[in-house]
């Protein structure tokens, strides 16, 4: 999976996926980043059990890793950020360690150990970011990252709002008709015996 994860990485981070992937706003911010957070989600299960079980101590509840996801995904989502990682190479080679690592990894580990509220409170805030930085990115009169037009960020800001309400619809609609868990039925037969 390592070898999977490293290959992905580097494809990602070949001249042409990187040209494409940063030639707009909106690609960079939902797909680049996405992708990349994907290499690390498929990384955890890579991580040896000695591991795993040192980091469930520091993580307990899921609370630490939700936490580091949220506030290293906040970082890359700020139009400085995605500036910087378009013109300088350390801060784009920071983004390559650093969403697979602090972002998906950590998401990948740690939302198993969160509870129904954490999870909700993680969801919601989410859901919240999409809609504050969707508001900023559709309404500012003037270009927030010197490498994007204006246009562009108005899209980026549009497919936020969408994501944002998608994401919205999608928790109410699994609060209001069921558990938010990802047990199969079997499991849930068993957990009641």
């Amino acid at each position: 999976m390592i070898a999977g994860s490293v290959a992905a990485s580097l494809v990602l981070a070949s001249p042409p996926a990187r040209g494409w992937l940063e030639s707009s706003m909106s690609a960079q911010m939902l797909l680049q980043l996405p992708l990349l957070a994907a290499i690390g989600v498929c990384s955890a299960s890579a991580i040896p059990a000695a591991v795993r079980g040192a980091l469930a101590r520091w993580d307990r509840w899921g609370i630490s890793g939700l936490l580091l996801a949220s506030m290293t995904s906040l970082v890359w989502m700020l139009p400085r950020a995605l500036d910087a990682a378009v013109d300088d190479v350390g801060v784009a080679a920071a983004k390559y360690a650093t969403v697979p690592l602090l972002i998906g990894l950590p998401l990948a580990l740690s939302w198993g150990r969160a509870g129904f509220v954490l999870r909700g409170v993680f969801l919601a805030e989410t859901i919240a970011t999409c809609f504050r930085l969707g508001w900023l990115y559709r309404v500012s009169p003037e270009r927030l990252c010197s490498n994007y037009l204006l246009d562009d960020q108005q899209r980026l800001g549009d497919w936020l709002m969408v994501i944002g309400a998608a994401l919205f619809l999608a928790l109410m609609g699994k609060l209001l008709l069921g558990r938010f868990d990802f047990r199969t039925d079997a499991q849930a037969q068993e957990g009641r015996h």
